[in-house]
């Protein structure tokens, strides 16, 4: 954990705000990690669609992105993915579609980010970090595509690119 001072946060009089990123850099009114003690961690907060930081331009405001994500592997019995990939879009409503075989499935959805890395750093932690709490088979990501919107509705209107398969919903390839 570099950057993080020893001492009590509230003798500091700090809290995480909006502008803390963790660890890359000063923040705002402060120095780097300033009112955490070793070991404890950071604050999350969210960032609502439009919301900015101060000094950012709209270019670094978060966008959505489709995100197609491939995972494949083992044999599982069709009943256990489905019910896993269904509790996946219960846990998570952003989950647009999921098609699914016994060796295979692919995951469709929006997701909000800065910028196509946030996106893709985003996608690629969500098989795993899902895989004890929704029961999803021990598969690897072996395919992600991310666009952003506007590319999307431009592959749509051509006629081709990630068209809506199947309905929203997990159902069988």
């Amino acid at each position: 954990m570099s950057g993080v001072r020893p001492g009590p946060a509230a003798s500091r009089g700090t809290t995480a705000s909006r502008g803390s990123r963790g660890g890359t850099g000063a923040r705002p009114g402060g120095t780097r990690g300033a009112g955490r003690t070793a070991g404890e961690e950071r604050a999350l907060t969210s960032v609502a669609a439009g919301d900015r930081f101060r000094g950012e331009d709209p270019a670094h405001t978060p966008r959505l992105w489709h995100v197609t994500l491939s995972v494949s592997g083992a044999r599982a019995p069709l009943p256990e993915v489905r019910r896993a990939l269904e509790q996946l879009a219960h846990d998570h409503p952003f989950l647009l579609t999921s098609r699914y075989a016994d060796d295979h499935a692919e995951i469709r959805y929006w997701e909000e980010a800065r910028d196509l890395h946030d996106a893709a750093a985003v996608a690629l932690r969500l098989w795993g970090e899902h895989r004890q709490t929704a029961g999803l088979p021990p598969w690897e990501i072996v395919g992600l595509e991310v666009i952003d919107r506007a590319t999307y509705h431009q592959r749509i209107a051509a006629g081709y690119g990630p068209a809506p398969a199947t309905p929203v919903g997990v159902h069988p390839f």
